[in-house]
């Protein structure tokens, strides 16, 4: 990935340093005043620990894999939802915290957190139905909207048959799963079906945590969702798309905002991402859902690490600093091999910023110092 331009300071940079095969051969920019510090590290095992996104368990932990093969290092990682990441790195209780959901530039500067976007995803939703193949099911965000608004109750509802014409829909009870815990997958999933209808919106908002209809299945995190689906004849769940795979789920194609049915993967995720604010303007407070391109996947998301701004506990931050670093550096691979999609150029560039931000309590550019000493492995 690029770390040139990573900061947007008017400053002309003087120094480069080059890139290996790891970069296809880019070079890699660092200016102002970029401190070439990089401090020995401790022998030892080091323990980074994290909490927060299930969406992105997956993705840290193989990221943890692959710089664990250079470095006496460990990822220490609770899925315990976003909501809980959140809540967990306010209070100090972990080197960093996940969330798909960003907090407002207003609650950052409130919580001295700095906000990292790292790879972008999808909620997909899934379905238990005997005899309809993987993937076979068509749904549109009307559909959806009804099913979760507890409107649609059967299968074999008409507004679900026309959409599937040669399918033998079953007359059974559809019975909806949900998440019970505070989740950026309900956050995503709540946001497109408000999208698609106001009266969603009005009824049940946009949240991490939403008081469904009493008759729906609570679970708690995405492996909750998928045991509780996969065990449920009738069942549909929402779920983040590592867990399709992981599980052998059968997901569904949704009708998007170009009319198109699309299926979830990282071609569709790209698509959404290309046509959002994240590629035009920077912007990764906005949502990548329903987006109205060709190929686009209806809820996308993205994910983010938060981090304390001035760290009272300077070395496990440095940890933390240096693996995402590395990670934005060097993952790319490990993420688009497991169908997610890294971040555009443009949003890396705003990574590194963010990550440069971080200091100790002393003034130490720490976030400095990692870029520095990463771009020398």
């Amino acid at each position: 990935m690029l770390l040139s331009s990573f900061i947007d300071v008017g400053v002309e940079v003087d120094m480069t340093v080059s890139i290996g095969s790891n970069f296809s051969g880019r070079r890699l920019a660092l200016g102002i005043g970029l401190l070439m510090l990089a401090s020995a590290m401790p022998a030892g095992a080091e323990a980074l620990s994290g909490a927060g996104s299930s969406a992105a368990e997956p993705v840290y932990k193989a990221w943890a894999k692959a710089y664990g093969r250079n470095q006496n290092f460990q990822l220490v990682y609770d899925p315990a939802g976003s909501s809980a990441g959140v809540k967990k790195i306010k209070a100090n209780e972990v080197a960093f915290g996940a969330s798909d959901v960003p907090p407002s530039e207003a609650e950052l500067v409130a919580d001295k957190l700095v906000l990292v976007p790292t790879f972008v995803t999808g909620a997909v939703p899934i379905v238990n139905l005997p005899k309809i193949g993987a993937g076979k099911l068509r749904l549109s965000g009307d559909t959806l909207v009804a099913i979760y608004s507890g409107k649609i109750t059967r299968w074999n509802a008409a507004e679900i048959q026309s959409l599937n014409a040669g399918l033998a829909l079953p007359d059974l009870e559809i019975k909806p799963v949900v998440r019970s815990d505070g989740s950026g997958t309900t956050y995503y999933f709540s946001d497109y079906l408000s999208k698609i209808s106001p009266a969603f919106k009005d009824a049940f908002g946009v949240k991490t945590s939403i008081a469904w209809p009493g008759n729906f299945i609570g679970a708690k995190g995405g492996d909750g969702v998928a045991k509780i689906v996969k065990e449920t004849i009738g069942a549909i769940g929402y779920i983040d798309f590592d867990y399709v795979g992981g599980f052998g789920l059968n997901p569904v194609q949704l009708r998007n905002g170009a009319g198109e049915f699309v299926a979830p993967g990282a071609a569709s995720f790209r698509a959404a991402l290309r046509a959002s604010e994240w590629t035009g303007k920077g912007n990764f407070q906005a949502t990548l859902t329903n987006m109205q391109a060709n190929g686009a996947w209806p809820i996308t998301m993205g994910t983010f690490v938060l981090l304390p701004k001035v760290s009272p506990k300077s070395d496990e931050t440095a940890l933390a600093l240096r693996f995402f670093v590395w990670a934005l550096l060097k993952g790319d691979q490990v993420t688009e091999n497991m169908s997610f999609v890294r971040l555009p150029d443009k949003m890396q560039g705003l990574a590194f910023k963010a990550l440069s931000s971080v200091t100790d309590q002393k003034g130490r550019a720490i976030g400095l110092e990692a870029m520095s000493e990463q771009s020398k492995l």
